[in-house]
């Protein structure tokens, strides 16, 4: 019983605290969230309001865009009635007036490159054998004289096995790659690749350049003088020289221009007109046209576009085939920026912004071989006249030379910039490349030596966008940024103290042509803004396949024909929106 009651007199013990300290380490954690939540909350409403202050800053710069927009066609519109009322001419409507909002080009990625000598057909394009009802005749004298050489019938092409006669005027080159349409093959399993190869990072959309200089704000107001009186017109018309696209088509006699309901043509009315030109088809697509390109036969034309290339028939003007590869990446954009047929016509090759090859079998519609290895963009392609290999150049700085049958590359040839363009001369000797670094290479295939670097005083002042062989392999032609077109003479070399390597030569400018020099440059004068829109750029140039004309595509638009012999431009076609960045002679 003692035991008993000494227990009942024992203090307690305490009540357990854990739990209200658990209880208030939970108080102070929701105190805490709950500032943490009032501050975001705090930041989010900031933010939404910088957000709607943005907004209406955007605003503001649209309608400000838009009123510039508006001044800016006023004043080429005032300076169009100017020029016209200097050429003692009445104001009337014209091709060259101001562009409205709405024609303002749109498109994005600009590709670069493309040439090709072509077949027969090209005679029937330019030569016009089936001229429209709004075909103007030509001068009299000349149709009662010899029929025009581009409708006679070209000579044979000589034997493989010949060696090429000396150097020779152009009008004496046959045709060149004179194939015959084959047969389709007999249906086969394509034997693509089973496994895709990695896709890297997306290289840039044109070959980088450096950045250009920039104007200042508040340029110094130009000193007023006095115009210039302008050269008296020779029989009504301003002597513009090879500039045919600063011709006004409306001032021009009928026999010096050809007009379509959204093309239009002038020649060069201080020489005797030796062609003609009519549109034969055109061809809607669904997205930017990055690159054209004839067949060897000419009975073929293909054209690259946003992941499809299209094969069209040129005769008939019906889409023959449709290429897509379906098991490419389906996000983003994926534009083909060069195709190039083979030379008997069953195959097409593409380029594309993913840096990879397709070689497609075009009666089976299936890709047949993929080759993968550069790293940036494939700005043009070229196949060898033997069928075999294919040239690539990229933005990568890399010329590359692919075996078909071995399925690698047997050459990979480095620069010190980006290649804009390839080709691969009639023979398959050599291959050139332009580039961003203002030279033209060319190397010898076989030994890989750079042969010839054509640069320096002679050379372009600009970026290469475009080369071209003739037609025996003696001659070249090279288009750049610098507005200028210019022809070397590669069976003459001279021997440099200078260059890559032993064997390197400089080749010797013939003759350089200019006439792509259409520039708008306008001071509003409401604004201190300096407009500057350049249209001259050549970005594209090629030769007929009997070597007698040499065309070129520019930034401003038109296209335009050269005869190589004088330097003289015969005719500007205009019939785009923005720039002829691939023309083709077929």
């Amino acid at each position: 019983m003692a035991m008993y009651n000494a227990h009942r007199g024992m203090v307690p013990t305490p009540p357990n605290t854990r739990l209200t300290e658990l209880l208030d380490s939970v108080r102070q954690e929701f105190e805490a969230a709950s500032g943490r939540s009032n501050d975001y909350e705090h930041q989010i409403n900031n933010q939404m309001t910088e957000m709607e202050m943005i907004r209406g800053k955007l605003h503001q710069l649209e309608q400000h865009q838009i009123a510039i927009k508006k001044q800016y066609d006023d004043e080429v519109a005032r300076l169009h009635r100017e020029l016209t009322e200097a050429r003692g001419n009445p104001p009337h409507p014209s091709h060259h007036g101001a562009m409205s909002h709405n024609s303002m080009p749109s498109q994005g990625p600009p590709p670069t490159i493309a040439q090709n000598p072509n077949g027969s057909i090209f005679g029937g394009l330019i030569a016009g054998n089936q001229p429209g009802t709004n075909l103007a005749p030509p001068e009299q004298h000349q149709q009662q004289q010899n029929p025009h050489p581009m409708q006679q019938q070209p000579p044979a092409p000589p034997n493989q096995n010949q060696q090429p006669p000396p150097s020779q005027h152009y009008n004496s080159y046959p045709p060149q790659n004179g194939y015959a349409h084959p047969p389709p093959p007999p249906p086969s399993a394509s034997p693509g690749p089973a496994k895709r190869p990695n896709r890297g990072p997306p290289g840039p959309s044109t070959p980088l350049q450096n950045a250009p200089v920039s104007y200042p704000e508040q340029p110094r107001q130009s000193p007023r003088m006095t115009r210039p009186t302008p050269p008296p017109p020779q029989n009504g018309v301003m002597n513009v020289g090879n500039s045919l696209s600063e011709l006004d088509p409306q001032s021009l006699p009928d026999n010096k221009k050809r007009m379509g309901d959204d093309w239009f043509a002038v020649f060069n009315p201080r020489i005797e007109r030796k062609l003609d030109i009519e549109l034969l088809h055109d061809f809607h697509h669904e997205s930017v046209v990055c690159c054209v390109r004839f067949s060897a036969d000419g009975t073929m034309i293909a054209t690259g576009c946003n992941r499809t290339a299209q094969i069209y028939d040129v005769e008939t003007g019906a889409k023959k085939y449709h290429l897509e590869d379906t098991a490419a990446e389906k996000d983003g954009d994926l534009y083909i920026r060069s195709v190039c047929f083979s030379p008997d016509g069953r195959l097409l090759a593409t380029g594309a912004e993913d840096k990879l090859i397709r070689i497609w079998d075009i009666y089976e519609n299936k890709i047949r071989q993929i080759f993968s290895g550069h790293e940036q963009d494939i700005y043009s392609l070229d196949f060898a006249s033997n069928g075999r290999h294919l040239a690539s150049g990229s933005g990568d700085r890399s010329v590359r030379l692919w075996d078909l049958e071995k399925g690698h590359p047997v050459l990979n040839l480095q620069i010190e910039d980006g290649v804009t363009t390839v080709a691969i001369s009639p023979g398959g000797k050599y291959v050139a490349a332009g580039s961003l670094d203002k030279s033209v290479r060319v190397w010898d295939v076989e030994t890989g030596d750079v042969v010839e670097r054509l640069e320096g005083h002679e050379g372009h002042q600009d970026s290469v966008y475009s080369v071209a062989f003739s037609p025996f392999g003696r001659e070249l032609v090279s288009g750049s940024l610098d507005k200028t077109i210019k022809l070397w003479d590669l069976s003459q070399s001279r021997r440099s103290g200078h260059g890559p390597g032993p064997q390197s030569r400089t080749g010797r400018c013939i003759r350089t042509f200019e006439g792509h020099r259409v520039s708008l440059k306008i001071l509003l004068q409401s604004s201190s803004s300096l407009i500057i829109i350049p249209k001259d750029f050549v970005l594209s140039v090629a030769l007929t396949p009997d070597g007698r004309w040499v065309m070129s595509g520019s930034k401003d638009r038109g296209v335009q024909f050269w005869n190589p012999q004088d330097g003289t431009a015969q005719l500007m076609l205009q019939g785009h929106k923005n720039s002829g960045e691939s023309p083709s002679g077929g």
